[in-house]
């Protein structure tokens, strides 16, 4: 991390962390972050649901929620950035104060409640994205909407004409019964939604589904079943927890979920037990706790094809992205791996 970025960060911990966070996105659009352009290798290059990354590295959704940093956010260092949440409408989310650092756990918790300026606002800025690099959406659904399920569809047909992926987000703790529809019946025929307004897109982009890391054994058992007979793209391994297990930082209690370090293993743990469930037949996302290129690494090897960052993000600066980047290069390199595919899920079982 550059001089100029480690300071820049200590001045953003005295400020609010909802203000910090628009500041960043400010500093993003004024040019002021780093711009060593997509990382690549022959090695980093990876192929995910027909989508080619020059490398694993992503921005999860939730940093850059109304996409008005597209251009600068690919020019950090990422593989692929994933924008949104988006719903039909605009709403305001949850009352603020809403986003709390937990620095001495590196780590965060937020109760944002799909705060968004809505479908067509984003639409508009997707609409003249730049021509190159991969930007996803994440689908979300509105607080006061009858038909939730509906929802999703909705984002995706006024969206999905500008985007290279989409991801079903029925995993956020911070809309009242959101995670209901994680359920069988409720998510496949939520799915099926989705994929009929797909087929009416220009493009057949893929579909990703983003899930929480508290399901049990029995209930991923069920998301591996619908994912399959929905004929999914991808997974997303996870969003953030309920759990408040080993925390000492003085915000630890506030309600929303939680990310950063203390999800790695949690979320790991789902991964690897997703990608054993699954056969490995379709691509895992491993999202939750990653903080350095062995972290990185550890998905991978756990079942992820690639990775997602967020949170680590506050405490080490967006050129963290191109870090990661190189330094699982070198991992892959070390271990002989040809590809991020040849690692693929080599050493999960310690996670099961």
């Amino acid at each position: 991390m550059k001089l100029t970025e480690k300071l820049a960060l200590a001045a953003m911990y005295r400020l609010d962390p909802e203000l910090g966070h628009t500041l960043a996105i400010k500093a993003l659009q004024a040019g002021l972050t780093p711009k060593p352009g997509p990382v690549t290798s022959p090695r980093l290059r990876t192929t995910l649901a027909g989508l080619d990354l020059p490398n694993p590295v992503g921005l999860a959704a939730g940093f850059d929620k109304n996409a008005t940093a597209l251009k600068p956010l690919l020019q950090t260092g990422f593989g692929f950035i994933e924008a949104g949440a988006a719903t039909p409408l605009p709403q305001p989310g949850n009352d603020k104060p809403r986003l709390f650092r937990l620095r001495e756990d590196q780590a965060s918790i937020n109760r944002f409640g799909f705060n968004n300026e809505g479908a067509k606002a984003i639409a508009a800025r997707l609409a003249v994205r730049p021509n190159t690099g991969i930007i996803g959406l994440n689908l979300g659904a509105n607080k006061t909407a009858t038909d939730r399920a509906a929802d999703f569809a909705s984002v995706l047909k006024t969206c999905g004409a500008h985007v290279d992926f989409a991801t079903v987000n029925v995993s956020s703790p911070n809309t009242e019964r959101l995670r209901d529809l994680q359920g069988k019946a409720a998510l496949s025929a939520l799915l099926a939604g989705v994929m009929e307004v797909r087929e009416t897109l220009p493009n057949r982009i893929p579909i990703f589904l983003k899930i929480a890391p508290d399901l049990n054994s029995e209930e991923l058992n069920d998301i591996a079943e619908v994912a399959k007979t929905s004929h999914l793209d991808a997974i997303i391994a996870t969003n953030t927890t309920l759990s408040r297990d080993g925390l000492i930082s003085a915000d630890r209690d506030e309600m929303g979920g939680l990310a950063g370090q203390p999800l790695f293993e949690k979320s790991t743990r789902i991964l690897a037990q997703l990608h054993s469930l699954t056969d490995g037949d379709i691509p895992l996302i491993g999202v939750g706790g990653i903080g350095s290129a062995d972290q990185a690494y550890a998905k991978i090897r756990a079942g992820a094809s690639a990775v997602q960052l967020y949170t680590a993000l506050v405490y080490s600066g967006l050129s963290l992205a191109a870090d990661i980047a190189n330094g699982l290069d070198a991992l892959l390199k070390r271990d002989g791996f040809a590809s991020v595919a040849d690692a693929v899920g080599t050493d999960k079982d310690p996670w099961l």
